[in-house]
């Protein structure tokens, strides 16, 4: 069992920034595979990066690319996401979430039914 907790969340207004943390325990987090995900109001979750196991391989959706950083720190259990010039449609529940580490694939890091263990979200709200 791996649990996960996200924090960092918050207000901002567009173009700031915000770094989201994900704290892992339960298991050796560097057999997992890290990804991030959010759901805005009214619409489903959706992927918005991915790292393997030992951050040598990064996945974004094409909306936050150049503009999103996915890290980890296995020594420290943790996955981070650091969130530049925010836009207001960045607004969303943000979940961490992790899988056993496997081949590395998109196919294989996009989906959410292919994350085993989550965190309850954090909320990143930016304002216009």
């Amino acid at each position: 069992q791996v649990r996960l907790v996200e924090s960092g969340g918050g207000l901002v207004q567009a173009g700031t920034s915000l770094r989201l943390s994900c704290a892992a325990s339960g298991r050796t987090f560097s057999n997992y595979d890290g990804g991030w995900f959010r759901q805005a109001p009214g619409k489903e979750r959706e992927f918005v990066a991915a790292i393997s196991w030992s951050g040598g391989n990064t996945h974004y959706t094409d909306s936050v690319k150049d503009r999103f950083t996915i890290s980890r720190n296995n020594a420290q259990n943790s996955v981070y996401l650091q969130m530049n010039s925010l836009k207001p449609e960045d607004t969303a529940v943000y979940y961490c979430a992790a899988q056993r580490a496997r081949i590395w694939t998109i196919a294989a890091v996009t989906p959410q039914n292919e994350y085993a263990y989550w965190g309850q979200g954090t909320q990143v709200t930016v304002s216009s």
